[in-house]
C-alpha cells in the first residue's frame, strides 16, 4: 500500500493556535499521515490524550505507524469526523478539554495517487472517495446525475464559469459511452471550454467539485461544527485549515454564526445557544510564510482560522 505523504501546512502556527497544554484531550479530526498529530502528541506527552480520526484506510495505516512512539496517549479511529459524538461516547469522553483540528480537503497523497481518481494528471478510474467503503463515486455522478445537477455542483462547488457547457458536453458524450477514467473526463472538459492561456488546467475546478460532492465535504463540516461546539470545554480551541475559497468562506461564516450572542429565531422553543458560544481569535486568516510556500508550494492556498469556546 502506498505511503500516505502529506507535509503539514502551517505546523508551528497551528500548534501555537491550539494552545497545547499537558493533561488535556485533543482531537485531530483529519489525521492524514499524522503530520500535525505527531507534533501535538509530542508536546502533550505523557499525560495528555489525542484522538486521531480519518476515513481513509491508507491514512489510518500511516498515522498508526507515525504515532507509534506515543501509542500510550493516542487513540486512532477510522471514521468520518461527523461521527465524533459517537466516537467520544464510545471512549467515555465527555468533553474535548484541549482543542480540535480540522485540516480540510484532500491530501497531497490523495491528489497524486494514481489509483484514487482524484487527479486528471494520471489515468485512473473516476473514484474520488476518501473512504473506499462509501457507495457514491465520481463515476456515478458523471454518468448518472442529471445535466441540471451537474451544472449545480460545478457552479457551487467548483465556481466554474462554463458549468453549463461542460455539463452539456458530458451529457452528450455519455449517451454513447460511459465516461470511466480521469483522463477521459479531463479531455471532455478541455474541449468544452474556450481555449485560453492559464496556469490552471480547465478540469481543475470540475475535479474539485466532484470530489466535494462525492465526499459531501462542505455539508459534513457544517454539520460537524454543530456537533462539536457542545463537546468543547471552556477555553478549548478550534483550528481549521482550508485550501480554497469555498471552504474558507464556510469556516468564516460558521465561526461568525457560533460567536454571536444569540442565534435563536423568535419561534424557537429551545434555545440553540445553550450549546455554547465561541470567540474568534483570528480576525483575518493566518497564511503561510514565503519561506514555507517556497519549501511546500501547496501551502500557498492554505488559510488557518482559530477560535475558542467561551461559554
Amino acid at each position: 500500500m502506498t505511503e500516505f505523504v502529506h507535509k503539514p501546512v502551517m505546523l508551528e502556527e497551528t500548534l501555537e493556535g491550539l494552545n497545547l497544554r499537558h493533561g488535556l484531550i485533543y482531537v485531530d479530526a483529519t489525521v492524514g499521515g499524522a503530520g500535525h498529530s505527531r507534533e501535538i502528541a509530542a508536546k502533550i506527552h505523557p499525560d495528555g490524550r489525542l484522538i486521531a480520526i480519518d476515513a481513509d484506510p491508507v491514512a489510518i495505516e500511516t498515522a498508526t505507524r507515525n504515532l507509534e512512539p506515543y501509542s500510550n496517549i493516542v487513540t486512532i479511529v477510522k471514521a468520518n469526523y461527523i461521527d465524533l459524538p459517537r466516537i467520544l461516547q464510545d471512549l467515555n469522553i465527555e468533553k474535548i478539554t484541549g482543542g480540535i483540528l480540522f485540516d480540510l480537503g484532500a491530501s497531497y497523497y490523495q491528489l497524486t495517487s494514481g489509483e484514487r481518481g482524484f487527479s486528471f494528471l494520471k489515468e485512473s478510474f473516476l473514484d474520488m472517495r476518501f473512504n473506499p467503503n462509501n457507495p457514491l463515486t465520481a463515476y456515478d455522478i458523471v454518468n448518472t446525475w442529471s445535466e441540471f445537477d451537474l451544472v449545480r455542483i460545478f457552479s457551487e462547488y467548483g465556481e466554474e464559469r462554463y458549468s453549463k457547457r461542460i455539463a452539456k458536453s458530458i451529457s452528450e458524450k455519455r449517451r454513447n459511452n460511459q465516461i470511466k477514467t480521469t483522463t477521459e473526463l479531463a479531455n471532455i472538459v478541455k474541449t468544452a471550454v474556450p481555449a485560453f492561456k492559464s496556469k490552471i488546467h480547465p478540469a481543475t475546478r470540475i475535479f474539485q467539485a466532484l470530489r466535494i460532492a462525492v465526499n459531501n465535504e462542505l455539508q459534513n463540516f457544517e454539520n460537524s461544527m454543530k456537533e462539536v461546539i457542545p463537546l468543547l470545554a471552556i477555553d478549548a480551541r478550534i483550528a481549521v485549515i482550508s485550501f480554497h475559497s469555498l471552504e474558507d468562506r464556510l469556516v468564516k461564516n460558521l465561526f461568525k454564526y457560533y460567536s454571536s450572542n444569540c442565534r435563536c429565531l423568535p419561534h424557537q422553543l429551545i434555545c440553540e445557544c445553550e450549546s455554547g458560544q465561541i470567540e474568534i481569535l483570528t480576525k483575518k486568516p493566518i497564511t503561510a510564510t514565503k519561506e514555507e510556500i517556497r519549501e511546500n508550494p501547496p501551502s500557498r492556498s492554505a488559510k488557518l482560522r482559530l477560535a475558542k469556546k467561551i461559554k
